[in-house]
């Protein structure tokens, strides 16, 4: 992937960001104590996700969803049962803006976030399996931005 490609990536992330922050509130729930302590909780759980993630990557973190050369694969931690636990973090704390948001426009945006997201990983996720030769057993048992049931339960042999 060439970086300009992964910069326009970046930048449509956080267009659609800022788009979901300038909306205005509408009415198609009620906002009321109850909808804004759950767009809280929305909100810190998704930014104390994608914080730890990024803490725990270290210097391999980038913007861009293109693995640094001498980055390495992170898989303990909260990456050992979810692969891009920062995504997860990002679209958690949107899910909250949209909730306290109250509108078609913040729902749609937050489906755009999910697609760029999703675009992202999917380029990344080739560049890594290039890069690391086991990253598809760890495909298989982590999941990408939830984690599977069989990581959080493993059966026993």
């Amino acid at each position: 992937m060439k970086p300009s490609v992964g910069w326009a990536l970046v930048g449509m992330q956080f267009g659609v960001l800022s788009a979901l922050l300038v909306f205005p509130a509408g009415d198609g729930w009620p906002r009321n104590w109850i909808v804004g302590a759950g767009a809280a909780a929305l909100l810190i759980a998704g930014v104390l996700t994608a914080v730890v993630a990024s803490f725990r990557l270290g210097t391999s973190l980038t913007p861009l969803p293109i693995p640094k050369n001498n980055g390495t694969l992170a898989r303990d931690g909260i990456y050992r049962t979810v692969r891009h636990p920062i995504y997860t973090g990002v679209l958690v704390a949107a899910a909250g803006v949209v909730v306290w948001g109250g509108s078609l426009a913040h729902v749609i945006a937050w489906l755009a976030l999910w697609g760029v997201l999703s675009a992202k990983v999917y380029f990344e996720e080739a560049m890594l399996r290039e890069k690391y030769l086991d990253y598809h057993d760890y495909q298989k048992t982590s999941g990408r931005f939830l984690p599977r049931w069989s990581s959080l339960f493993p059966l026993k042999k």
